[in-house]
């Protein structure tokens, strides 16, 4: 189980780690997006610095600011400990890296606002 904590926006954030294709693990706050139905969203500038494998593929999707092409790369996330090798979405124009609905098929999110308590399960 992974702890998380509701930010100054009251937005979902968890601490997850990447590993880069040198093995090298960074700790990065991620934001959990009910709205997103993928597993992870990055910027593209992060995806290289981490040496992440990109596909020849993109993909035209739309988002709350309109309709974007993104890269699909490779990559390499620690949650609770676990290494999970997922297909990760970047963008020239992502500011926060935020975690997809697609975890709910692993992991179990509870979410008590009132009660302070933020959960992956």
């Amino acid at each position: 189980m992974i702890t998380g904590e509701f930010n100054l926006k009251g937005e979902l954030a968890f601490e997850i780690d990447f590993i880069g294709a040198d093995e090298s693990i960074i700790s990065v706050e991620a934001i959990f997006d009910t709205g997103f139905t993928g597993w992870l969203l990055i910027n593209n500038k992060d995806a290289i610095k981490l040496g992440w494998k990109r596909n020849l593929k993109s993909k035209i999707v739309q988002t709350a600011g309109g309709q974007t092409v993104l890269n699909i790369y490779q990559g390499i996330v620690v949650l609770d400990g676990e290494e999970f090798t997922i297909p990760v979405y970047g963008g020239d124009e992502i500011q926060e890296i935020l975690l997809g609905v697609r975890w709910l098929q692993f992991k179990r999110l509870i979410a008590d606002y009132s009660g302070g308590v933020l959960t992956l399960d």
